[in-house]
């Protein structure tokens, strides 16, 4: 990623204290401990295929093979979350991975009795790998490609600020890491180094120039869309500007449905896909998608490996919050899939083109690209058969990191085990 300097507001080694400098306290209560068997907006649906017992039994075991698969440790106090389950990708860490790790563990509080000692510890070597550019945020890659250091990753210090609320409700913050104030710190990074400040959309990351020629404010990754984590920062912090996040986030999403995801012709239905990366033009300020390579692959103008998380992403934001917009959004989503699969998620396929065509050489089944079009079912009463077939097809199976961890926190989600720290009693 290109490093483009700003200036950073507050202190690194303000932060490492907050986080680290404690002595080390008793564990913690779990407050919330798992399951958390919450009660999602209004018509709203859960998988009905397993008990809720079986469905509680299905997250600890996929839980307890992601962490011996994925979770290691770091160095005296840390834990990382491995990139791959084998050499040489094993031996990397992304701030994405450390994010959903760092979501993950707290929900998992009263399943697993190390899980504040696990939290702290990733916290921990978050901390100890910052950004180049905005220390108070986490470089992307760890170790970096570049010796002289990395920069930042808009989702996964998003993930580690909600996962740092989480904290605070779980276990408070009166232990070892202060979690409100960390968690106070990181909303505030984000906002400074990582909103465009007249766009009011996430940037790429902290090395992103909002005035930039190619990356800027206007050329966002719909992946980091992450409106309820955007809710409840809003919550945690009093500041009026979340709220504008989620305005100008689901701005685009309605104009990108009618432009240019387009109607899947064969089945004379919108898809409501969104691509991979999106360009706003400021002559015009009408979203459309991206073109290939414009960052990351030929196909960042589809819906790809990150637009993959968009009907989980805004599938929780519809259940946690029941908003009309995000409900309207991810049920577009929902009814394609359903209706190009004719029910069946084994049809699911890796990539399409935003008319609903399957890329080239996607014709493959991953839990990846299913597990977050069941939380888009959830939204939708008359899914019910759909959304149980996509459960039998990915609560047992597990591929790798990314898939992997994709997964459980649609899990969470699907067997009511997700929950908003600053809506919950």
């Amino acid at each position: 990623m290109p490093s483009i300097a700003r200036p950073v507001v507050g202190a690194f080694a303000l932060m490492t204290s907050l986080a680290l400098a404690r002595p080390p306290a008793a564990r913690a209560v779990d407050n919330y401990p798992f399951p958390q068997h919450v009660t999602y907006a209004a018509g709203t649906i859960r998988p009905t295929v397993r008990t809720q017992a079986q469905q509680d039994d299905d997250v600890r075991a996929y839980y307890d093979q992601w962490k011996a698969d994925y979770v290691v440790a770091a160095g005296p106090g840390q834990y990382r979350i491995k990139f791959a389950r084998a050499l040489p990708d094993s031996a990397v860490t992304v701030s994405e991975g450390q994010g959903f790790g760092m979501v993950v563990v707290p929900l998992m509080a009263g399943h697993d009795p190390a899980a504040q000692s696990l939290f702290d510890g990733l916290w921990a070597f978050a901390r100890a790998n910052p950004s180049t550019i905005d220390p108070r945020l986490m470089g992307f890659r760890v170790p970096p490609e570049d010796p002289a250091g990395t920069d930042s990753a808009f989702d996964g210090d998003c993930d580690m600020a909600y996962g740092l609320l989480l904290a605070d409700k779980q276990w408070g913050s009166t232990g070892a890491v202060d979690y409100a104030a960390a968690a106070q710190a990181l909303i505030t990074a984000i906002r400074e180094s990582t909103i465009g400040p007249d766009s009011h959309l996430p940037l790429l990351g902290d090395w992103t120039d909002p005035h930039g020629k190619r990356f800027n404010q206007y050329t966002p990754r719909s992946s980091d869309f992450m409106l309820d984590h955007f809710r409840a920062f809003g919550r945690a912090t009093g500041d009026p500007t979340w709220g504008q996040v989620v305005g100008a986030v689901q701005d685009v999403i309605d104009s990108l449905q009618a432009r240019a995801a387009g109607v899947d012709r064969k089945l004379g239905l919108p898809t409501g896909l969104l691509p991979d990366f999106i360009r706003i033009p400021t002559t015009s300020l009408v979203p459309r998608p991206a073109g290939g390579k414009f960052l990351e692959s030929r196909f960042d103008g589809a819906y790809y490996y990150n637009a993959v998380r968009d009907p989980w992403r805004l599938g929780t934001d519809a259940l946690l919050s029941g908003d009309a917009r995000t409900l309207a959004q991810v049920r577009a989503m929902a009814t394609w899939i359903a209706a190009k699969t004719a029910g069946d998620p084994q049809a699911i396929t890796a990539g399409y083109r935003l008319n609903g065509r399957s890329l080239p050489k996607s014709d493959y089944f991953s839990i990846v690209f299913a597990a977050p079009f069941g939380v888009a079912a959830m939204t939708n009463a008359t899914q019910q058969p759909f959304l149980n077939e996509v459960y039998s097809a990915i609560s047992a199976t597990h591929e790798d990191y990314y898939e992997d961890s994709v997964t459980l926190l649609g899990l969470l989600v699907m067997t009511g085990a997700y929950w908003d720290p600053t809506t919950t009693p």
